[in-house]
């Protein structure tokens, strides 16, 4: 029980802030884009309660610390009417990417102040390790979001990315893997494929920090 606890506590903090700035950003860009639904609803704001999912945010997170896994999970989705756009194809895409975009941010954010903790705070400070687990664990956490809402199948962020490239025809033809979604998920859950597609993931994770510590040295 101890060690779920540690868990828990050094990546909750990663994990809430990733989740919550990625759907500050769908509502930030979707205003910026004419659509201001999400922010009428309380939902451009950084506090997490607007974006609890008590499954997705909570259990589901919870679930994953227990059997030995990083926290991971999902906030409650930002609401979009694509038909307030001022351009409906560019907005589309680009609401859908901040998301993502913003998490990718977040992982080279932590992972330079991983990299600044560790060279310049004293290592005798008793909460010097937790610090950089915490840290460490930020940034994997936004990396494996980013490169997992970039997965082009419903209801992913990348899914929609792509439908603002497609015509009309093509658009029906999509909704057939929309309807598949679920079962390509289970695929994922059942099989090691996920492991293979989040790999990327950790390479982006291990590779920024490697970054920082050449340019700080």
């Amino acid at each position: 029980m101890n060690e779920i606890i540690t868990r828990f506590a050094i990546g909750a903090p990663g994990f809430l802030v990733a989740i919550v700035f990625h759907e500050w950003s769908h509502a930030f860009m979707a205003k910026r884009f004419g659509d201001n639904t999400a922010e009428g609803l309380g939902r451009l704001t950084l506090n997490p309660v607007a974006h609890l999912d008590i499954f997705g945010t909570i259990i589901f997170p919870l679930i994953c610390v227990f059997f030995g896994s990083t926290p991971f999970g999902w906030a409650k989705p930002v609401p979009i009417n694509a038909a307030r756009f001022k351009k409906v194809r560019p907005g589309i895409f680009w609401v859908s990417f901040a998301g993502p975009m913003m998490n990718l941010f977040l992982g080279t954010f932590f992972s330079f102040i991983l990299v600044m903790t560790y060279k310049y705070l004293s290592h005798d400070l008793s909460l010097f390790e937790p610090l950089l687990k915490i840290l460490q664990s930020a940034v994997v956490i936004n990396f494996i979001l980013a490169v997992f809402n970039l997965i082009p199948i419903p209801p992913l962020d990348g899914s929609q990315m792509v439908t603002s490239f497609l015509s009309y025809e093509g658009m029906k033809r999509y909704e057939v893997v929309a309807r598949l979604g679920p079962f390509i998920f289970l695929i994922f859950l059942l099989t090691n494929i996920g492991e293979y597609i989040l790999r990327p993931a950790m390479w982006m994770s291990n590779g920024m920090i490697q970054m920082f510590s050449f340019l700080l040295t």
